[in-house]
């Protein structure tokens, strides 16, 4: 891999030069909608560059959840208060959070409605940060209700809960299902990296069970490395289907925790069902997301290409070939903070070099890793070819759990960046 991991885990993007600090022509008001990696880095980033603004975050929830490392929380190797961010450090910097869910944007008079106040939120600026909602229904008998007996455990917390608590109660010899969607959704390596922690588990506790992964595509992201390490720790435990081998999931019948293919009927004792996805429904409600459910930007400023003066970052946005992932979130949101902050000084916006990286366990103290390197020239997405890479094959033990030690220092990293 060419680009130094050193490098990315200490500097978790690669931001243009500002000059410190930028001063808004006026007492400009920006608001951010999202208190995860990308709302909180926004917020954080707009009070390093334009100290003269007024940065308001929304977020009903009094604490942010991580998904990333919630996979270890489902396979019992980790407590879910170690994935709780609190917003204490974003308030000691001057950031107004407001502990409610907005609930309506008017983008002619540019006000956030709130849902337990008798006011708005009046902005110069939005940036919307929105994550994600599941498309219920789009698996026939698969809606918000069926995911309490079938969890898709792609919202950290509750939902994690649920699935480590069905695998605990499951019996040896039991059979495990998780059901991948097509792309896009959040996280494209996370299924395979939760698969192999779930056969970890079953291979340590439950050695006579059997995990099926259902998968609507016929590859996926860091896949000979994940088979090789599958092949390596857990022999014919796990048995993958792409859709081209009756591998796309049509029907679940939540009661009985029966999955159906076109040409079979699988009983569950644990079926993880993660559906396709699209962006947070206040996104829709914006006039912010086209056909695809998700939200068109311009690749360089983060504005919204259907409203004025509303940015989106995230997993919410289109930013393909960037994935949507937490690290993607962190750097869109310091990169947006920054297009927000020239544009309310009367500069232009201006391009940049983006990376991510992801990691991901295959066993509990062993990971391995993509990483990929972009630019947003002319306000479109395009990846550097010949930057990047993956983890190499048949790398020695060692280097697995250098990778995972890794990981661990890029998650204390990011969170600390986001929520200080």
């Amino acid at each position: 891999m060419s680009l130094s991991r050193r490098h990315i885990i200490a500097g978790l993007a690669a931001l243009p030069l500002m000059p410190s600090p930028l001063l808004a022509k006026t007492k400009a008001r920006v608001v951010i909608i999202g208190g995860g990696f990308g709302g909180a880095s926004a917020a954080q980033m707009l009070r390093d560059v334009t100290p003269n603004i007024e940065v308001t975050l929304i977020e009903p929830k009094d604490r942010y959840i991580a998904c990333p490392f919630s996979n270890l929380v489902v396979s019992g190797e980790r407590d879910i208060t170690a994935q709780h961010f609190h917003y204490d450090g974003l308030r000691a910097r001057g950031i107004t959070v407001i502990q409610d869910k907005a609930t309506d944007i008017d983008p002619v008079k540019q006000t956030v409605r709130l849902s337990n106040a008798q006011h708005s939120v009046p902005y110069d600026r939005l940036i919307m940060s929105p994550g994600i909602n599941m498309r219920w229904g789009a698996i026939e008998g698969y809606n918000e209700a069926a995911a309490t007996h079938m969890p898709h455990g792609w919202t950290a917390g509750q939902q994690s809960q649920f699935l480590a608590a069905q695998l605990q109660a499951m019996e040896n010899g039991g059979i495990c299902v998780i059901s991948v969607p097509r792309a896009p959704y959040r996280c494209p390596p996370g299924p395979y990296e939760r698969a192999s922690l779930i056969a970890y588990y079953l291979k340590t506790q439950k050695p006579r069970s059997k995990l099926i992964i259902l998968d609507a595509k016929n590859s996926f992201s860091k896949q000979a490395l994940f088979e090789q390490a599958w092949a390596e720790h857990y022999g014919d435990l796990i048995e993958w289907r792409g859709s081209a081998d009756d591998g796309i999931v049509s029907r679940v019948d939540a009661d009985t925790r029966a999955v159906f293919t076109d040409f079979e009927t699988i009983k569950a004792d644990v079926a993880n069902i993660i559906p396709p996805q699209m962006a947070g429904s206040i996104a829709a409600k914006s006039g912010v997301t086209d056909s695809t459910g998700w939200c068109p930007i311009d690749a360089t400023s983060f504005e919204s290409r259907l409203q004025d003066n509303i940015h989106v970052i995230g997993d919410a946005a289109i930013a393909t070939p960037m994935p949507k992932s937490a690290f993607a979130a962190n750097l869109q949101g310091k990169l947006c903070a920054i297009a927000v902050a020239r544009l309310l000084s009367g500069l232009a916006t201006e391009p940049t070099t983006l990376t991510n990286t992801c990691y991901s366990y295959v066993t509990p103290d062993t990971a391995v890793s993509i990483t990929g390197v972009y630019q947003n020239n002319d306000g479109q997405f395009t990846q550097v070819q010949g930057a990047g890479g993956t983890s190499a094959l048949d790398n020695p033990r060692t280097s697995r759990k250098a990778e995972a030690i890794q990981a661990a220092d890029w998650f204390t990293a990011i969170t600390q960046d986001a929520f200080g």
